[in-house]
């Protein structure tokens, strides 16, 4: 008689994207991003949930974090938090708990009163989960929108930050992302034939252009409109981009506009090895910790490791996961992170 899988699920509800990761006896066997722009209305995470629905097949527990309760459909965190609890009540079969980062797992009906925990607690997920397997690392996950610089020492989280406005203070959490940050939140201006041309103050283009442009850009990892609305191929990028600076992409050569690409990316790294030099300094004796990069953004978080001359080590290489699986789930990194620590607890 073979023995029952011991099935967890993991999974972290954002307000642009829903990421799960299934986990079948401490193994990451399917990782998934799906996208929910919830200011739109909550019916895209629930539709998203009906499509997740596989992965959810047999499982004996379900772990939850969540980002999606600062998205402005919301009239606060604690009125998000509430009713994503009755999402997953609704929507999301089989046994749950919440992860209220410094508190642990908990259950669902415990968690409205924990909600200055559980709000925008996912990195923490993803931090404990590197502290376990490293001890000491500088844990930098790039999303599509913000990125997260957390140190762990000696198997404990050395955050000094926890809420988001706490975090942003600290520089643990950078508002710049690999694909839905505006390139007017990126640079104010740029160059263009040898002057510095001020940028339009308008969403005309994002970094999903830019890294679409310079070629590192996996599209299944862009799961958003473009900022028109129109193709997402490198020549409607050129475009976009263009009336960033007031121009038609017929007004430059193609090698120009993928030199002003290459700068708006100079620009975000710039932003994030700021950010990433400040919170190592808690590393400064410690030469050999390493950066472990996750999130789609891992070409950047490359970047920043040779920069900060420390050795890189992809969140992917860390996990138990069928090697199907290991990039999507880098890329859900607080959803494979959950459904790992919580193999006890089913």
């Amino acid at each position: 008689m073979s023995k029952e899988k011991n099935i967890i699920v993991g999974c972290d509800i954002g307000g642009a994207h829903l990421k799960i990761a299934r986990a079948e006896d401490g193994r990451i066997v399917e990782a998934l991003t799906l996208a929910t722009p919830i200011w739109l209305g909550l019916d895209r995470l629930t539709y998203a949930a009906r499509q997740a629905a596989p992965l959810f097949a047999g499982s004996r527990l379900n772990v939850f974090t969540m980002t999606g309760e600062l998205s402005d459909i919301f009239p606060s965190r604690e009125a998000g938090i509430a009713s994503l609890l009755d999402i997953i009540a609704q929507h999301f079969p089989g046994k749950s708990l919440i992860y209220a980062g410094r508190s642990g797992f908990v259950a669902p009906e415990r968690a409205t009163a924990l909600a200055a925990d559980i709000a925008s607690a996912n990195w923490h997920a993803s931090a404990a989960f590197i502290a376990r397997q490293l001890g000491t690392a500088l844990f930098v996950d790039m999303g599509s929108t913000t990125t997260d610089i957390i140190v762990t020492r000696n198997g404990v989280i050395e955050s000094d930050g926890y809420n988001d406005a706490g975090r942003l203070a600290t520089a643990e959490l950078v508002y710049t992302g690999f694909t839905r940050s505006a390139l007017i939140g990126i640079a104010s201006a740029a160059p263009v034939r040898g002057a510095l041309s001020p940028l339009m103050n308008e969403y005309f283009a994002s970094m999903a252009d830019v890294h679409r442009i310079l070629g590192v850009l996996d599209e299944n990892d862009d799961k958003q409109p473009a900022a028109d609305g129109q193709a997402k191929t490198v020549e409607a990028s050129f475009v976009r981009m263009a009336r960033m600076v007031g121009r038609d992409a017929s007004d430059l050569a193609l090698p120009e506009w993928r030199d002003i690409a290459s700068w708006f990316s100079e620009q975000q790294l710039r932003t994030v090895h700021d950010a990433a030099f400040r919170v190592a300094s808690k590393l400064a004796g410690d030469r050999d910790a390493p950066i472990v990069g996750a999130g789609i953004g891992r070409w950047q978080v490359r970047q920043l490791a040779e920069r900060m001359e420390r050795p890189f080590i992809d969140f992917a290489d860390l996990i138990a996961a069928i090697d199907e699986a290991r990039s999507e789930a880098s890329s859900a990194a607080p959803a494979a992170a959950l459904a790992l620590l919580a193999q006890d607890l089913a």
